[in-house]
């Protein structure tokens, strides 16, 4: 099958370009990406951040070729990687990419590593799939993976199963198996949700150095903001399956444009407030069956007027790449 190369904006490693995805139900059609949008840079960390429900684990698995159809449908849109569009290749073609140029890791390594194979033989799969590497080599590799990722060059992890492992130690051993082709991108899906703030600090610094180390992408997906602080080069904030703001880091949480990061922003616990009452946003993430007309934020905004109801807002870049879309930017905005 022969793809065509595709011209990509500013050389990005990534570029997702009015991204629609739905997933057939018993009830409708539910709309999990509307037009989703979103560009990462070669050696850049991109998070992508929003609340459980707004379609960043969807975008990732339509990254991975991951999807499943059905019921999920991709409607429309291109997923650009290194200047060839995801959605044209065949699964043959995209297995050569996953696990290879893209790694991933997932939110919960207990369910995503097979509980019947031990680690050494989950890391050398994909070296020997793609590398073609003779067993002893491929093992090797994994050693000094194993090493890399902080579990010490040990055999004994090696020929451990993933029930034998800590969390944390499962953890690690997934961001092995994620690095082990020396991707170009590497996705991480909430890679600390499940683990105490040390190892969160811990496999946060890994990532870090890891991505250093090896000039990676990173497209760090979560719904922590203060997590996000720590790691991310540039931030784009998803609200029911569209990004409705991107900035730099420093943009982002120096001068918020969008009411829906604005309050998200406020919601971070800080030492300073120590006493007072966390500000929280009221109601819940639209139902993907039923995202209202106008903007989707608008029954949740304290800001919102007429238009917002009636109409959808386009993305508008207010300068140096710092775009959102709303009506209401400049407005006066809510005791902070």
């Amino acid at each position: 099958m022969t793809v065509k190369l595709v011209t990509v904006k500013n050389e990005h490693l990534l570029d997702i370009q009015d991204l629609d995805v739905s997933f057939e139900t018993q009830r409708g059609q539910a709309h999990a990406l509307r037009g989703f949008d979103i560009g990462l840079r070669p050696a850049e960390t991109h998070a992508l951040v929003g609340e459980s429900g707004s379609g960043k684990t969807v975008t990732s698995m339509c990254i991975m070729g991951l999807l499943a159809t059905p019921p999920g449908r991709v409607n429309r849109g291109q997923i650009i990687f290194q200047k060839r569009d995801l959605l044209q290749l065949s699964e043959n073609a995209r297995r050569k990419v996953r696990g290879k140029d893209i790694g991933m890791i997932f939110q919960e390594p207990g369910k995503y590593l097979n509980p019947a194979y031990k680690i050494g033989e989950q890391i050398t799969e994909s070296l020997i799939l793609h590398f073609q590497m003779e067993k002893k080599a491929a093992v090797d590799k994994a050693l000094d993976l194993l090493r890399l990722v902080g579990l010490g060059k040990s055999r004994r992890v090696l020929r451990s199963y993933p029930h034998e492992l800590s969390g944390g130690m499962k953890q690690r051993a997934m961001i092995a198996m994620a690095i082990a082709c020396d991707p170009a991108l590497l996705i991480a899906d909430e890679p600390t949700t499940a683990l105490d703030v040390t190892l969160q600090r811990q496999i946060l610094k890994l990532l870090i150095d890891l991505k250093n180390k090896f000039g990676m992408g990173v497209l760090f997906i979560s719904h922590d903001l203060g997590v996000v602080q720590e790691i991310a080069d540039r931030v784009s904030v998803i609200y029911a399956g569209k990004v409705i703001e991107s900035a730099t880091k420093e943009q982002l949480f120096e001068n918020p444009l969008h009411p829906y990061t604005r309050l998200l922003l406020l919601s971070i616990p800080d030492a300073a407030k120590r006493g007072e009452r966390l500000r929280a946003i009221p109601g819940n993430v639209p139902n993907a069956e039923h995202i209202p007309a106008g903007c989707s934020f608008h029954p949740r905004c304290p800001l919102a007027e007429e238009v917002c109801r009636a109409e959808m807002p386009l993305d508008r870049d207010y300068g140096d790449g710092h775009a959102a879309a709303c009506f209401l930017i400049g407005k006066k905005w809510i005791d902070s």
